[in-house]
């Protein structure tokens, strides 16, 4: 059953192995590296709770446990980035601003959008992203802070407020999509970019979390288990990516682009057959 934030404290365990319990905490652990250095731990961390939660798990449940897991690796990763990486206040603010907003409207209708219609769509972003990433091959190895004023705060808004829209509805792949437009768009390195797409994609993990805590759709003892997997995670993960540099990310980026490309796929292929 559901549990609300009043049954917190009271809440019993719910329904699953140790050994179920052992393999999402092993997947949020791989998940929180991957998200920290790149972004897109939830392709790795939200099959897994698919395939991990009992059958009778709603979509919602299964949504809310993924961000509440999320939001720890993305808390501490954001925090150790910040301790040596400083981002623009003028371009973050927008940016997650505009994130909360799209990821809360996109949390409250998630439940009422056919997801076999959103996958394709998904696919081909990913696609268009991975194959414009891999033909321009200098992209975010410096860091030009192209825009200035007016132009960077809609400019930073907007790709809050759409990607943090994604986030609310699906999510996997969130953080790749955050850390891509930041650097196309606005002209960061994959270093800086990485630390601004932390800092939205924690606002959106938090604002989906009160969605979905308030219809009482999180499953708060094993997201909580594998939340501190998931914070582990992010903090090494964030610590190898600020010693290794752009290259480093820019190749885990494309990575978990070609990844998601091919598991977005098969569920797309799955679905029509």
């Amino acid at each position: 059953m559901p549990q609300s934030f009043a049954g917190l404290a009271a809440s019993p365990a719910v329904g699953v192995s140790v050994w179920v319990l052992a393999a999402l905490v092993l997947a949020a652990f791989v998940a929180g590296w991957v998200d920290s250095v790149v972004g897109g731990g939830g392709l790795i961390q939200l099959p897994a709770l698919v395939l991990g939660l009992p059958a009778d798990a709603s979509t919602p449940e299964i949504l809310g446990t993924n961000k509440l897991s999320s939001v720890a690796g993305t808390l501490v990763a954001s925090l150790t980035y910040l301790r040596r990486i400083r981002v623009p206040i003028g371009m973050v603010l927008p940016l997650v601003v505009a994130a909360f907003a799209g990821s809360t409207a996109g949390s409250s209708v998630a439940r009422f959008i056919p997801r076999d219609l959103l996958t394709p769509v998904v696919l081909v972003a990913v696609i268009v992203v991975g194959a414009y990433t891999w033909f321009r091959p200098t992209m975010g190895r410096t860091h030009e802070n192209r825009y200035t004023g007016w132009a960077r705060i809609w400019r930073s808004a907007l790709i809050g407020l759409l990607i943090g829209f994604y986030d609310g509805v699906l999510g996997p792949g969130t953080g790749s999509f955050f850390v891509i437009a930041i650097v196309a768009f606005l002209g960061f390195g994959f270093l800086q970019g990485t630390v601004a797409a932390k800092l939205a994609n924690l606002t959106t993990n938090i604002a989906s979390i009160l969605v979905f805590g308030i219809h009482g759709e999180v499953l708060w003892l094993i997201g909580g288990c594998m939340a501190v997997a998931n914070l582990t995670g992010g903090f090494i993960g964030a610590r190898m990516a600020m010693r290794h540099g752009n290259e480093f990310i820019r190749v885990v980026f494309l990575v978990v682009i070609g990844i998601l490309a091919v598991k977005l796929a098969w569920d797309t292929v799955a679905q029509w057959t």
